[in-house]
């Protein structure tokens, strides 16, 4: 399976990006799917995560009310809507898939559960 995460780039302060994970290979419909983020200097940290199912979101506290995580199965996609961006996003931004999915999963614990795969990630700059 190989995930690929798209749709970052460069803007200002204020506006809004969608990125995109897809997968070649095999069906995300059963994985749990997180976005994590590295900025420069800094550790990499999840930012949202979805349940296969769609009905779990987590979402961390820094992004809350302005990104927005989202999955299409039928395209083998999950999204992340990201609003009001602030310079602080600048980041590289990976999505990660995990099967064997518990309810506890979709929290800010889960890049502790072992990704089963990982996406090249996709560089987002805002500048203000």
């Amino acid at each position: 399976v190989q995930l690929q995460a798209s749709g970052g780039g460069w803007v200002q302060a204020g506006d809004s990006l969608r990125l995109s994970c897809t997968a070649s290979g095999r069906s995300l419909r059963t994985y749990a799917i997180g976005w994590f983020r590295r900025a420069p200097g800094k550790e990499r940290d999840i930012v949202a995560a979805i349940s296969s199912s769609g009905g779990t979101t987590y979402y961390a506290d820094s992004v809350k009310g302005r990104y927005t995580i989202s999955r299409d199965n039928a395209r083998n996609t999950v999204y992340l809507q990201m609003n009001s961006l602030k310079a602080e996003d600048t980041a590289v931004y990976y999505c990660a898939a995990r099967g064997r999915e518990i309810p506890s999963m979709i929290s800010s614990n889960f890049g502790s559960y072992g990704m089963d795969y990982w996406g090249k990630g996709t560089l987002v700059t805002v500048s203000s």
